[in-house]
């Protein structure tokens, strides 16, 4: 079944198939509303791009956190939550080497920032920055009480719509994917 629409032409061209239709599928939003539906994940794929260089900048250039001293470190950090961690053996595993996991977080967290802020691979960065706050989730931040005032679950959350949409507007992606058609047009049409 095909979704048909007027297709902006001559009024006796008839009804098209969503393949062929110029503009929005029948019944999306038009006008302003049409235009907020198309930005909508452009705020949230800012500030989770912003935030999570910032992190991992922070994370490399502070004085303790790759350190293996005092409670602001990330051996500091691991021994305090291993015994409220969901995931305990993830715990265990970053003791192994807390600044070889704590080099890992920081530059995973600036390829996700750098990624989300670019669009390039903005699945792939989303997919990531999800995997970091539910590791993160799962050890550091489990024992909250109640549950919302941690604030791993959130960046969770709020990575899985970026991680089933992308980056379709103002990123690396659209633009590639522009280009690849046009190469597609110039060699099969």
């Amino acid at each position: 079944m095909s979704v048909t629409g007027p297709t902006g032409g001559r009024a006796d061209d008839g009804p098209k198939a969503v393949s062929a239709y110029p503009g929005p599928v029948a019944g999306a939003p038009v006008g302003i509303r049409g235009l907020a539906a198309r930005y909508a994940l452009l705020p949230l794929r800012l500030f989770l791009g912003v935030t999570f260089l910032y992190a991992g900048i922070d994370k490399l250039t502070s004085s303790v956190f790759l350190t293996g001293e005092g409670p602001d470190s990330l051996a500091g950090t691991l021994s305090a939550v291993h015994g409220s961690a969901a995931a305990p053996w993830l715990v265990e595993l970053a003791q192994q080497s807390p600044q070889g996991f704590g080099t890992a977080i920081a530059v995973g967290e600036i390829a996700v920032g750098l990624g989300t802020l670019c669009g390039l691979w903005a699945r792939v960065a989303a997919a990531g920055g999800a995997l970091l706050s539910l590791s993160l989730w799962l050890t550091v931040s489990w024992d909250s009480d109640p549950y919302y005032y941690g604030n791993d679950l959130p960046y969770f959350m709020a990575w899985l719509p970026l991680v089933m949409a992308g980056a379709p507007m103002f990123s690396l992606d659209s633009l590639l994917a522009v280009r690849r058609r046009r190469k597609g047009q110039q060699i099969f049409g």
